[in-house]
């Protein structure tokens, strides 16, 4: 691997080059796409990935303190428990050996039974809101680190305070597009980590953000290559600041 952008080298520290800022909460998404903007390939992420992608997803994994996914995603990627990794121990000092994973679910429509909720190392978090199945609630309370934001549906800004209310500050959304486009709608996006497959696609596949239509202002920070792959790293343009995470009474 190198990096071609904003400098070149060879073999860059890829701990060093996604570490997160000092001092503020960050919010990052990571995502693949195909080189005309596929989020998929046959209805899952990993056709589109490659060696490199591993390495940096894993990378990012590590330096988060919790992984954020919707529900659809969770179902589609087969989500189990985050496994320890031996190498994770000096970039989680002081931390849980692995993150939590949080699902954001309007409908609870989960396998409450499966191992992320059984056998997760971190507890895992449900982030749901009022409207959701009551007995539905009730199981996920006690089968997880249960979270409710919001009324007819999720809150996100609530969900994130929710989060960093908790200590989990350094936050890793890995999707899917709709979870994705209501981040940005809510200006909740500080960075957008995106690794760019050499393939055509075509198709119904959805693009990386789906759903409520956002213009968010992104300046590129950073260019890894590997094997023709591209990691793109954009960050949020410094002259917008980021909203609170915590909408006012009248929200």
């Amino acid at each position: 691997m190198r990096r071609i952008y904003p400098d070149i080298q060879d073999n860059p520290d890829i701990v060093q080059a996604y570490a997160y800022p000092e001092g503020r909460p960050w919010l990052r998404l990571n995502m693949v796409s195909s080189a005309d903007g596929a989020a998929w390939l046959d209805g899952r992420s990993g056709g589109l990935s490659s060696k490199g992608d591993k390495r940096i997803f894993q990378t990012l994994r590590g330096l988060a303190d919790v992984i954020v996914a919707g529900a659809a995603t969770v179902r589609k990627e087969k989500y189990g428990p985050v496994p320890p990794r031996e190498w994770w121990a000096e970039i989680r000092r002081g931390r849980p050996e692995v993150p939590p994973i949080a699902v954001i679910t309007r409908s609870l429509d989960l396998d409450l039974d499966g191992e992320l909720f059984t056998s997760a190392p971190s507890r895992t978090i449900v982030i749901t809101c009022e409207a959701a199945p009551h007995e539905r609630r009730k199981t996920a309370a006690e089968r997880s680190d249960l979270i409710v934001a919001g009324e007819q549906g999720v809150d996100l800004r609530r969900a994130v305070a929710a989060l960093h209310d908790r200590g989990l500050t350094r936050v890793l959304c890995e999707g899917g597009p709709r979870i994705n486009a209501q981040l940005s709608a809510d200006g909740l996006v500080d960075e957008l980590c995106l690794t760019i497959s050499p393939l055509l696609v075509g198709g119904g596949a959805a693009r990386i953000q789906n759903g409520e239509p956002a213009q968010t202002a992104l300046e590129l920070s950073q260019v890894l290559e590997e094997e023709g792959v591209l990691f793109c790293k954009y960050t949020r343009e410094q002259s917008h600041d980021r909203p609170d995470a915590e909408p006012d009474s009248g929200a």
